[in-house]
């Protein structure tokens, strides 16, 4: 038996004549229990995606499925949405003047009183805000709000979350925590989670599905290791890391044999040491990272960086041997 849970077919949804603006021939599946990330440049058309599979907008032409059955757009609903779906929107949609508890209690229904406030009470302890459940939401911070967001969201126990940009708003401290939370919900209640992010690090560090977006068409996906160890196309590796892209006559300059067009480097590549194809490089900047430093370097004017994970043992100005331990070649 099939646990695909959402599947799109050949789906396509413009807003203008301009193929850009939307999405187009859209196919993919989703398991129950998958953590998928669509990621892509501002307006590759990721959130319409996302409205679409919610069931907030319409293709043009394709369809979605869940479960194996139609999913029903925004004129074949009175409320649009999937009733088997929460969406986290960059807003919260919080009452701001009311308390946490009420927040979250108010998606339930007053069928059994202590019930409701029971699990509300269960799921601030799971997200560990029930030191704030009293507090109004005016009074809490960008983080603790979201957190009280999500609750409200998983409360009535979805099938499917669908997040849009959920780090947009948080600091990078608060971002580790809420990726923790979100794992979290992902791998021990069971709940499938799409993702929309502009940040690719949200999509390596979480799911375990990549979905790649460019100007509306979908050009790759994969497991997160797969895409970003060896991408189809060179858009996914400068999205993914900070690749180096050479066109075949730069490469060939820093030793590469190359018959192909293009080549493409990742920092983590260049190898900083000695051997018989190593090749001197001229230490231009130094870029101190914390536990490790970004070293840009240049050889007859082409630049790479690397990255050195002993501190401190390069100036700018110092001469070095590397080695490139590997790199892809693009047509």
């Amino acid at each position: 038996m099939s646990n695909t849970l959402i599947s799109l077919e050949k789906v396509s949804l413009h807003y203008t004549e301009d193929a850009r603006a939307g999405v187009t021939e859209i196919d993919f599946s989703i398991k129950k229990g998958d953590f998928v990330a669509i990621v892509g440049e501002s307006g590759s058309g990721k959130s319409t995606l996302l409205k679409i599979i919610f069931g907030l907008l319409a293709p043009d032409s394709g369809e979605v499925f869940f479960k194996g059955r139609h999913l029903e757009g925004p004129h074949e609903k009175l409320i649009p949405g999937h009733d088997s779906m929460k969406m986290l929107s960059q807003d919260f949609n919080l009452n701001i003047y009311a308390r946490v508890y009420e927040n979250i209690e108010s998606m339930l229904s007053n069928e059994d009183l202590k019930g409701k406030k029971q699990k509300a009470a269960d799921m601030t302890k799971l997200l560990g805000i029930e030191h704030l459940a009293n507090k109004k939401i005016v009074e809490l911070s960008g983080g603790e709000q979201q957190r009280v967001a999500l609750a409200r969201a998983i409360i009535t126990e979805p099938e499917v979350l669908l997040l849009d940009e959920p780090f947009s708003q948080l600091d990078a401290l608060l971002k580790t925590q809420f990726r923790a939370d979100l794992k979290h919900l992902c791998d021990h209640l069971g709940i499938t989670i799409i993702m929309v992010s502009h940040d690719p690090v949200d999509g390596l560090t979480l799911s375990n599905k990549m979905i790649i977006l460019k100007e509306g068409k979908l050009i790759e996906s994969g497991s997160p290791e797969e895409v970003y160890a060896n991408p189809s196309h060179i858009y996914t590796a400068k999205l993914l890391g900070n690749a180096f892209v050479l066109p075949a006559e730069e490469a060939r300059v820093l030793g590469i044999r190359t018959k192909m067009n293009t080549v493409m480097i990742y920092p983590e590549w260049v190898q900083l040491k000695s051997g018989w194809s190593s090749r001197s490089y001229l230490v231009k900047e130094v870029f101190f990272k914390g536990f490790y430093e970004d070293l840009l370097l240049e050889r007859n004017g082409i630049e790479l960086i690397a990255i050195n994970q002993k501190p401190g043992g390069y100036e700018k100005g110092d001469r070095v041997q590397v080695q490139l331990g590997r790199y892809l070649e693009f047509d």
